[in-house]
Parts: structure tokens; C-alpha cells; sequence
């Protein structure tokens, strides 16, 4: 039924009230179709299972963890050049097999350093006959990942859009009442997206954070600039940086042990792990 539903199908693309020519789908899914992320993750559960089955990678409590998948971006994991070229060679060989081809100019090579201990230069590591480049930091999902493993990265990324959001609701929305305002401070400013996610940073780098979200709401509401934080977001009803970031990982800690992936639950039985450590110091330490 889907290979003759796929098979002839014609689609348009609007603009405004305008209207491409009608063309036919040559290959990958519908853009936005309802069934569309089902049939890529069936299309993908394979390769997924193939690189399982080879257990190479990183382990986890006798657990390995070598790709973490996410619709059409993929990472491999692996403790050393050898075997992430392996990793790659099943990739390979899945992509020829399917007519499938990687674009190794968007594939990206990261070396996580071992405390201080990192490696200048390694071997090179081909994608399709092509060096994978080498970088220190890169963008997962919309989070900052970097080879010395610090947080400092994403926590500016998402100072940086809080400001830009505050600067928008100020223009916007500066006669409003307050309750509007409130109600569109919470709705844009309190997402902290991937802040449960932040372990190892500066405390330059969160306090910056903290005060661009106190600075965002006194703007906001035009209060002036030392008023206290604790008691403005009292009389608003409004949870202040603290207290959303203990939500966030309470939360997130949740998820950790209601899911039913194996990864997730090694994760979150690792008394030792960093993450963990954060989100109990963050309920348990002043």
C-alpha cells in the first residue's frame, strides 16, 4: 500500500496563495506527512540492530552504547579509531545496500579528552572515501557538545536567546497588562531547553544566565534594575532560575526511570554519574 501510495503521489509546493507545478517524490519521505516518522524509523531499525549486534562501542555497566539515533542524525560512539572505522564500514555498507549515500561534509569527527590527558593527532577516519573533519565543539539537537566535555558553550547559547527574546517581548508587548505579560514571560523565557543536560561549566557562565533572566523579567515589567529577584517573582507568582532548574531535572530524572530504554535506565542507576550528582545536589545543596 505505501510503495503505491509513494509511487504515485504528486505534490506542490505553496507560497503564500501561490502554487508550484505539481513534481513526484523521487526519494526520502513526505516532509511534515503524519506517517512520515514511522516509516523512516522502520527504514532505519535495521542499521540500528546491525550496529548492536557488533558490540563495539562504549559500555555502560555491561550495556553498550555505541549510536544514539534521532530521526536522519546519528552519533557513533566508540573508545578508539579502529573500531569506530568498523562502526562506519556497517554504515557504509547499509547505505549501499538501501542506494543511500552520506554526505561527509556535514559528518563531523570529535575526540572527548580524558581529563587532561588528549591527543593531538590521530589517525584519519574515511567517510565515503573522504577525511571526516575534525572539530572541538558541535551542535547535537540544538545543544553545544564539546571534547572537554563543559557546558559552558550551550548555557551562552541559550543566554544569547533569552536576550533576544527579552528584547522582542519589550518591544512587542510593552503595553500590555501585567498578567499578559507574565503569562508571556512563562510561555517564552522559562524553556532553558537541554538545562537539565548541564553538569560541568564556570560559574561566570551561570550566574550570566541567571542574571539575564532576572534583567529579562525586570525589563519586562519595567521594575527598576536592583530590585530583588526572590521578590518580584514571589509577588508574580513566577518560579524564579533555582527553582526551575530543580524542576527541570526532577523532571527529567522522571523520564530517566519510567522509560523503558535500556540506556536511559543504566543511566539513570549510575550513583556515580555526574549528572545524576548535579541533580541531587541541586535539591539537596544550598
Amino acid at each position: 500500500m505505501f510503495k503505491f501510495w509513494y509511487a504515485n503521489q504528486q505534490n506542490r509546493v505553496r507560497w503564500a496563495n501561490s502554487f508550484s507545478a505539481e513534481y513526484r517524490l523521487e526519494c526520502g519521505v513526505r516532509q511534515g506527512g503524519l506517517s512520515s516518522p514511522a516509516l523512516f524509523n522502520l527504514y532505519m531499525n535495521n542499521l540500528i540492530d546491525e550496529l548492536s549486534r557488533t558490540g563495539i562501542g562504549c559500555h555502560i555497566d555491561g550495556v553498550c552504547i555505541n549510536n544514539i539515533s534521532y530521526a536522519d542524525d546519528m552519533v557513533l560512539l566508540s573508545p578508539s579509531v579502529r573500531a569506530l572505522r568498523k562502526l562506519i564500514d556497517v554504515c557504509e555498507s547499509y547505505a549501499a545496500t538501501h542506494g543511500l549515500k552520506y554526505n561527509a561534509t556535514k559528518s563531523e569527527l570529535m575526540v572527548f579528552k580524558a581529563g587532561s590527558k588528549t591527543y593531538n593527532t590521530i589517525p584519519p577516519v574515511m567517510l565515503c572515501g573522504r577525511p571526516l573533519n575534525r572539530v572541538t565543539n558541535f551542535k547535537y539537537l540544538g545543544h553545544w557538545v564539546s571534547d572537554d566535555l563543559k557546558d559552558n558553550a550551550d548555557i551562552e547559547r541559550e543566554r544569547r536567546s533569552l536576550a533576544v527574546r527579552c528584547g522582542m517581548l519589550a518591544h512587542r508587548f510593552t503595553r500590555c497588562t501585567t498578567q499578559v505579560k507574565v503569562t508571556l514571560f512563562k510561555a517564552y523565557c522559562q524553556s532553558f531547553y537541554t538545562c537539565s543536560l548541564w553538569v560541568n561549566f564556570t560559574q561566570r557562565a551561570y550566574s550570566g544566565l541567571r542574571t539575564q533572566y532576572n534583567n529579562t523579567f525586570r525589563v519586562l515589567m519595567g521594575m527598576p534594575r536592583f530590585c530583588s529577584a526572590s521578590g518580584m517573582f514571589a509577588d508574580a507568582d513566577v518560579d524564579s532560575f533555582s527553582t526551575i532548574m530543580r524542576k527541570r531535572s526532577a523532571s527529567m530524572l522522571r523520564r530517566f526511570r519510567d522509560s523503558p530504554n535500556t540506556i536511559l535506565g543504566t543511566l539513570a542507576e549510575r550513583w556515580d554519574s555526574p549528572i545524576l550528582g548535579r541533580w541531587i545536589r541541586l535539591h539537596a545543596v544550598k
